[in-house]
């Protein structure tokens, strides 16, 4: 009889158990489909923070859901060159990109808002107008119109400006210099004389080694460690005022985006703003080291002159005034985001720039 009850016993206890297995299992699991997607980046697999920010989004995305959804990441080349990637998300060869807006500049200005304009937003700032002064919904606006939907994915946080073969002292020595530089930072460059080339990242070694051009910006210390600019153009500048920040994107279809339930989606954008925090802090861990073992090894930082940046920014406000008579929808987004710009720098002034500066005065005392 003993025996018999804990038959019975241990029948109902195995569907008890049964029942708790099955309800205890993700919700996600239960009731979401499979997807398994292909994600093209614009960048080579040898820098880690912009090529690892795909990677470090896509792992996060499949934890999220317990393997449900699988994103596969492609360098730049494996399936599309780094500056197709727009074309691949829009034309559905990929489902989604991972990139930097303002490459596409070429299709319309407008494109340069969702990353960084001259002189415009830091990283705090863009990612506060993007999630709290409206930015992503007007860049959205924006997008749909060629098949994109977009959260930012990364930020470079400020970048450098660039390595030069010949030190740069005055507006006089830009005029003829064949400068790698992305988007619209180039147009304002070119009313200084320079003349501006669009390279993809994989491109500026050797471009820079032939000769084919006398200098180039990437990002920073980090990576421009990696790509070995410092080889051939020792004299690196500073700062890189077209990019006070610089926002990536995770683009995906637009139909592919629609389509996805809606717990996919919040998934989607929780990772893609983890992964923007985690480009962030990457970046702002691993610059310092990478600048002190460049100049150990002989590179020369230089700031770029009073009159340069003046010039430049003389530059940038006539081109941004030609836009905004042009492109109406250049004019809307550039509207919002430099009122934003505006109000933000007013507060900096006032308590992070003040703590940031007497910081700095401590450290060139050798007080810290």
């Amino acid at each position: 009889m003993q025996r018999r009850k804990f038959l019975r016993t241990a029948g109902v206890g195995s569907a008890a158990v049964a029942a708790t297995a099955t309800l205890a299992a993700p919700a996600i699991a239960q009731s979401m489909p499979d997807l398994n997607w292909r994600m093209t980046s614009s960048f080579p697999k040898s820098l880690d923070t912009l090529w690892g920010g795909a990677e470090y989004f896509a792992k996060l995305v499949s934890e999220m859901t317990d393997g449900k959804f699988k994103i596969r990441t492609f360098a730049a080349g494996e399936i599309v060159p780094g500056l197709q990637v727009l074309d691949a998300v829009q034309n559905g060869t990929v489902e989604m990109g991972h990139t930097a807006s303002y490459y596409f500049f070429g299709k319309d200005p407008t494109f340069a808002l969702g990353t960084v304009v001259p002189f415009g937003l830091n990283t705090r700032q863009m990612d506060a107008w993007l999630t709290q002064g409206g930015g992503e919904a007007l860049l959205n606006d924006f997008y749909k119109g060629y098949g994109v939907y977009a959260v930012a994915c990364g930020n470079t946080c400020a970048q450098m400006g660039g390595w030069f073969r010949k030190e740069i002292k005055t507006v006089e020595d830009l005029k003829g210099l064949k400068f790698r530089i992305a988007g619209i930072a180039g147009t304002m460059l070119a009313k200084l004389g320079v003349i501006p080339q669009q390279l993809a990242g994989g491109d500026i070694y050797p471009a820079l080694e032939k000769g084919t051009i006398d200098a180039a910006e990437w990002v920073g210390p980090y990576d421009d460690q990696k790509l070995g600019f410092s080889k051939i153009a020792p004299n690196y500048y500073y700062p890189g005022w077209w990019e006070g920040n610089a926002t990536l994107h995770a683009m995906t279809n637009v139909e592919k985006w629609n389509a996805l339930p809606k717990t996919y989606q919040a998934i989607v954008r929780a990772a893609a703003a983890q992964t923007n925090a985690w480009v962030q802090a990457k970046y702002d861990a691993d610059n310092p080291r990478a600048l002190r073992e460049l100049v150990a090894g002989g590179v020369k930082l230089l700031p770029f002159s009073q009159p340069i940046l003046e010039a430049s920014f003389a530059a940038a406000n006539e081109v941004y005034a030609d836009l905004n008579a042009k492109n109406p929808a250049f004019k809307k987004i550039y509207d919002s985001q430099m009122a934003f710009r505006k109000e933000e720098v007013l507060w900096f002034r006032v308590a992070e720039n003040t703590f940031d500066n007497f910081m700095a005065r401590q450290s060139a005392a050798n007080k810290l």
